[in-house]
């Protein structure tokens, strides 16, 4: 992408020690990572209703895609490497799961809606995969959902101005099921197997 500011870097230590911080305040909610084994649903409140705006500028919400399986992830168009390694390994695990991808809506929230346009979106999504929708919305809109999701995030202090910065922030694919439930999630760095292998153990 063109617009990507020259600065480059992983996520600091301080947003990975926060966003451990933040694990632990829901423990009982990351017990529940999806591996080789399928685990029941927890008793803890995940997800839930949201108001923002896909690529095109309609608005959608969570009941847009009711009766599809949710892969739900937060990052930014601007994001050096953790986003768009992460929506290569969904785009993959789309084509390994076949005709049955139709069934998954995966979504990529933004965590910096200043930056992040509805336009910005739909051409960032699109340079991974047609299937994948980007999703933004105003701060307050974009802040509500990150809360119902326990996602941390914020601007990084990297000494830079106006709009050359950087965005900590969590790093988990949340799977919500298709009456809207919370079902699983993957954690930073499964790969593309493991998810589609997930989605099928969910599926089946």
């Amino acid at each position: 992408m063109d617009n990507k500011p020259p600065r480059r870097g992983l996520l600091s230590a301080h947003a990975l020690l926060l966003a451990a911080l933040l694990v632990g305040a829901v423990a009982p909610v990351l017990v529940y990572e999806l591996g080789s084994r399928h685990h029941e649903r927890p008793d803890v409140q995940m997800g839930g209703p949201f108001t923002l705006n896909d690529g095109d500028g309609h608005t959608v919400t969570d009941r847009t895609y009711r009766g599809k399986w949710m892969l739900v992830y937060f990052g930014y168009t601007f994001c050096p490497d953790v986003c768009p390694t992460t929506l290569s390994d969904i785009a993959s695990a789309l084509a390994k799961l076949g005709s049955r991808a139709a069934d998954v809506a995966p979504l990529f929230i933004t965590v910096d809606p200043e930056r992040d346009t509805a336009p910005v979106m739909r051409e960032y999504v699109r340079a991974f995969d047609s299937r994948i929708i980007g999703l933004t919305g105003t701060p307050a809109q974009v802040a509500a959902v990150a809360r119902k999701y326990h996602v941390f995030y914020q601007k990084a202090d990297n000494g830079t101005q106006g709009n050359d910065y950087l965005v900590d922030h969590s790093a988990l694919i949340y799977v919500i099921d298709p009456s809207g439930q919370f079902a699983a999630y993957f954690s930073h760095g499964t790969t593309s197997d493991a998810i589609a292998s997930g989605l099928k153990q969910l599926m089946d």
